[in-house]
């Protein structure tokens, strides 16, 4: 009796686990490329889409009362903590292979990405597909009335944008760009994980995470002058001058919005209207970024 109990022998797991394996070396990042450069366009579709109902929405909750999404806002966290912890896990180790090599850092920028593993391939495609999913945060913070900041739907849209686009050429720079956003998204939903059961997670944790977004930022600028430097230079480096130059100004943006939003909130120099905005902020963080990361909402949920 108790053999029959064990249908799933060593080796049936093996076999499961194969499969799962299979997908992966299987996956073709080719056809991915090909259809995304005929139809980079649509994210711009979206982005009209997402700012029309997320102002709209904002104008519909006018007047009415803030929708009790505790439930539903944990397990979105859960979810999207989980497949970014998963994703860490599948392509950190592999940037860190190529970085440990000689002259690591320049064919991390630099080489073509056409020689990644179809593991690393399936995230960074992933990756892609998850800009659009990501748009569900800013639904919590209309339905529920938090603020929402300008740096929250400014970050979804432009990260939306340069996703699709640079996936339509498959930049050599890509692997950091995933990666990085990969690894702060891990730590940031499982930060809001925890707000959004309640826990009392220390201020310091929040304003960590803060500063690791600043961090991803000044790596994102220092990757894309290195590449830039390079071509300058005239040596090969695999990405053009126009996704460069996108580059630059998104990550730019980006750590100057977020410096904004640390001072304001951290370094206590500001207005008693910011102080207010700063004290809201770190009260509502159970679903926005704003309290930790990329304040993208002013409640929650970034390159």
């Amino acid at each position: 009796m108790g053999e029959e109990v064990n249908t799933q022998s060593p080796g049936h797991i093996a076999a499961s686990n194969n499969h799962l394996l299979e997908l992966f070396a299987t996956f073709d990042y080719r056809d991915k490329t090909e259809w995304m450069s005929r139809n980079w366009h649509i994210s711009l579709v979206i982005i009209t889409i997402y700012l029309g109902v997320i102002f709209l929405g904002q104008g519909l909750m006018r007047g009415r009362t803030p929708f009790n999404l505790n439930k539903a806002l944990t397990f979105w966290n859960f979810a999207l903590a989980l497949f970014s912890i998963l994703a860490t896990i599948r392509t950190l180790p592999e940037l860190i292979a190529i970085l440990v090599q000689p002259n690591g850092f320049h064919h991390s920028v630099c080489s073509p990405c056409e020689d990644v593993s179809p593991t690393s391939a399936f995230w960074a495609w992933a990756f892609v597909l998850s800009k659009v999913l990501e748009l569900g945060d800013t639904a919590f913070i209309v339905l529920r009335k938090s603020p929402l900041l300008f740096l929250h739907w400014y970050h979804h849209c432009t990260v939306l944008l340069y996703s699709f686009y640079s996936y339509a050429s498959y930049v050599s720079a890509a692997r950091w760009f995933v990666v990085m956003n990969y690894l702060v998204h891990s730590l940031m939903y499982s930060y809001y994980l925890l707000k959004s059961l309640k826990f009392r997670v220390p201020r310091p944790i929040a304003m960590f995470i803060t500063c690791l977004q600043l961090s991803q930022m000044v790596v994102g600028l220092s990757v894309n002058f290195y590449a830039y430097t390079t071509k300058m230079n005239g040596d090969a480096c695999d990405i053009s001058y126009h996704h460069l130059n996108m580059g630059l100004v998104m990550y730019a943006s980006y750590f100057v919005l977020f410096i904004h939003f640390f001072m304001q909130a951290y370094l206590g120099r500001k207005s008693a209207k910011g102080k207010l905005d700063a004290a809201a902020a770190l009260s509502e963080n159970n679903n926005t970024e704003r309290v930790t990361t990329r304040s993208r909402g002013a409640a929650k949920k970034d390159n």
